[in-house]
């Protein structure tokens, strides 16, 4: 076993780590406060190249794997500039295309992405179907031209950003069981017949939320991703990298919140000492420190498992569910620390609140991961 990060990788998180705290925790505040997006931070990330440190070097992006991306995502997160774009750009979208796509499209679609000039969302829920994604009721029928698309997508994350929305459709439906027969297509933002409705949310990010509508839109029979009715196994080949990247924005919002504690109960005085002198406060952060320890481990195991090939589902699903967890209990602790401060605007951590409590929704609830665990690892019946 070998735990050490390569000088590479090392050298990855030190460079983006710098990125990122010339813009910092205020400068995202400031644009989310201003509804306006942080093109200023993602553009000096594309100018270094590591915006597709994960997709292939013939179509300009790194060559490396998912475990830079999320080395990308965590030190972005540390430095208080989460993007959640690059869970669904690089990470879901590139990595779908880079695998299911045409030597065309692959050409047509990945440089732009590896580059950051072109992002391409994804498109999965819908507020009949939740988890279930046997239950999607958005079809794409197939005619002379290609396809036409029709259904409703809920909670569709910077549509408002992107030209191309990789979206899952049903294109069938298998006799014997039953269930939907999924296709993947790439369909523009500005096609006719799509439109999109913004979902007011409480300030977590930049990145807008969107209910989309797609009305008879017209694609091309060369917009399908890979082969049609095998769609979702396309899909779990990039939901496996959203939740380890996102476990990564976990993690680098767990390691501000402790640092924000520590600093806090360094120099607060109380009684002629640190508050941190108290074990009261200090066990508690200590206990985070290890539980976020802990949910790094299982990141990286994932994102190792995911780059060699191997079956990384149970890991992928882990690393979600401690992260999240280990996130959400860095916050609150960093909060009960900071006393009536906790709250206030000076110290940014009122802000972390919602994003990290969102971990424990999406991509993925905790539910489904305690199921996931319980059916596949456990062998125990589904309860569904």
């Amino acid at each position: 076993m070998d735990f050490a990060e390569t000088p590479e990788q090392g050298l990855l998180r030190e460079t983006v780590g710098s990125i990122a705290r010339r813009f910092g925790q205020d400068y995202v505040r400031e644009k989310v406060r201003n509804g306006q997006k942080t093109t200023e931070l993602w553009d000096a990330l594309a100018s270094e190249g590591y915006l597709g440190v994960n997709l292939p070097e013939q179509y300009g992006g790194g060559g490396l794997g998912i475990t830079e991306l999320t080395i990308v995502c965590e030190e972005l997160a540390a430095a208080g500039c989460p993007l959640l774009l690059l869970v669904v750009s690089p990470a879901i979208s590139g990595s779908i295309i880079a695998r299911f796509g045409t030597d065309e499209q692959k050409r047509r679609w990945l440089p732009g992405i590896a580059a950051g000039t072109q992002k391409m969302v994804f498109a999965i829920t819908e507020p009949g179907a939740g988890s279930n994604s046997h239950r999607i009721s958005t079809v794409a029928e197939r005619n002379s031209a290609g396809y036409k698309l029709r259904g409703q997508k809920y909670y569709i994350s910077g549509v408002d950003e992107a030209e191309h929305v990789l979206v899952v459709a049903r294109t069938g439906t298998d006799d014997r069981t039953g269930r939907g027969r999924l296709s993947l297509f790439a369909v523009p933002t500005d096609s006719p017949g799509l439109e999109r409705q913004h979902i007011p949310l409480k300030p977590i990010g930049p990145e807008q939320q969107f209910t989309l509508f797609f009305d008879g839109v017209e694609l091309p029979a060369d917009h399908l991703i890979g082969t049609e009715g095998d769609g979702l196994k396309q899909v779990f080949y990039g939901l496996n990298p959203e939740r380890i990247t996102g476990a990564g924005l976990s993690l680098g919002a767990g390691r501000l919140a402790l640092e924000k504690a520590a600093k806090y109960a360094n120099e607060r005085e109380v009684w002629g000492v640190p508050i941190g002198a108290h074990q009261g406060l200090a066990h508690p952060l200590a206990k985070c420190k290890i539980e976020l320890e802990l949910a790094k481990l299982m990141t990286y195991k994932a994102a190792w498992l995911y780059d060699n090939g191997l079956d990384a589902g149970e890991a992928t699903n882990m690393a979600n569910y401690s992260a999240a967890e280990a996130a959400i209990a860095c916050v609150d602790q960093a909060i009960q620390v900071h006393g009536g401060n906790g709250i206030a605007d000076e110290y940014g951590l009122a802000d972390m609140w919602w994003g990290v409590r969102l971990a424990r929704t999406a991509p993925v609830s905790r539910e489904m991961i305690l199921n996931f665990v319980a059916q596949t690892s456990l062998g125990l019946p589904r309860s569904y």
